[in-house]
């Protein structure tokens, strides 16, 4: 596929795969399974109930094609930047460890390895406390931001501003391995290398959706929401959110859900009396915390109470 024509919702995303094998990673961020045999980008995105234009919009970015961030739904782009965290902290960068530690004398004889195994272990703290700050402070303002919640005291040009490429380190590292560290025909740590390498590349990318996609499609919703006037914010005492404003925003299946945990209910209680999957109640459920600003269930069972969405004989009943 020429690099200048950007991807189309009717092409095969086996062509897709075929032009670009990194779109595999991709694919997988947004929940996206393999055996799809020769069906569209269109169809195998609604088998999958994933959002094609936002798919599109990344597998151009990172294929290096024309994009453009106004089609981009975030929730799902969120979706796909939380998965990708998952990917490199639970996953990617603990395996890469591991064959580190098997590739070089970690047995505190050899005083380089260990310093490698640090600088290391130091590098995937520091991406650690990177995407926990994006998942907990700049992902949950831009939940509330589409929900017409407007922070006076942050916006994403303020992130934009201090986000920092976490990539570069693992470069640092490759060279200083290549560089310093004798090597004797040892596979596992060419393997190793190469790990780093790609990982590095992955994460560099990964930032840069951040920057060129992500930063831009949020700017965007506070520039309609500041123009359309309706606005509630949720860091000033002269303009604080009433509960009353609170539940509005609430959609009918998140005030089951809080009827539910009120009662006592755990998630998998919930998703079966409710019709879902586990992780649908898991993800109503951090939607409403972001909402409401509470975070337990005795916050929650207070206010069910005060906004009489429940009654306290209901919640004794339960307990």
């Amino acid at each position: 596929m020429n690099k200048s024509n950007s991807y189309k919702p009717t092409d095969k995303m086996r062509d897709l795969v075929k032009d670009n094998s990194a779109l595999i990673l991709v694919m997988g961020r947004f929940g996206i399974s393999l055996g799809f045999g020769d069906k569209s980008v269109r169809d195998v995105c609604r088998n999958h109930n994933v959002n094609e234009n936002t798919f599109l919009e990344v597998a151009n970015f990172v294929s290096e094609k024309q994009y453009n961030h106004k089609s981009i739904l975030l929730p799902a782009l969120i979706g796909y930047l939380k998965q990708a965290h998952e990917y490199y902290l639970d996953f990617n960068l603990p395996n890469i460890r591991r064959k580190l530690i098997e590739a070089i004398d970690c047995s505190g004889k050899d005083e380089l390895a260990m310093l490698i195994l640090k600088f290391y272990d130091e590098y995937v703290a520091e991406v650690g406390k990177h995407m926990e700050y994006e998942n907990n402070v700049v992902f949950s303002y831009v939940e509330q931001l589409l929900q017409g919640f407007l922070n006076r005291s942050f916006s994403i040009s303020e992130f934009a501003g201090k986000h920092a490429p976490i990539g570069y380190k693992l470069k640092e590292l490759k060279d200083i391995i290549i560089r310093y560290y004798p090597e004797k025909n040892n596979y596992l740590l060419n393997q190793v290398l190469l790990e780093i390498i790609l990982c590095e590349q992955d994460i560099t990318s990964h930032c840069m959706i951040e920057d060129k996609l992500f930063v831009p499609a949020v700017k965007l919703v506070e520039q309609q929401l500041k123009k359309s006037g309706k606005i509630l914010y949720t860091d000033d005492s002269d303009n604080e959110v009433t509960d009353k404003e609170k539940l509005d925003v609430l959609s009918n299946r998140e005030k089951d859900i809080v009827v539910c945990v009120t009662k006592g209910m755990n998630n998998k209680e919930i998703a079966d009396y409710l019709f879902l999957s586990v992780h649908t109640v898991t993800t109503h459920r951090r939607n409403i915390s972001n909402k409401l600003q509470i975070h337990t269930t005795a916050g929650l069972i207070i206010y069910a109470i005060a906004n009489k969405l429940v009654n306290i004989e209901d919640i004794k009943h339960y307990k």
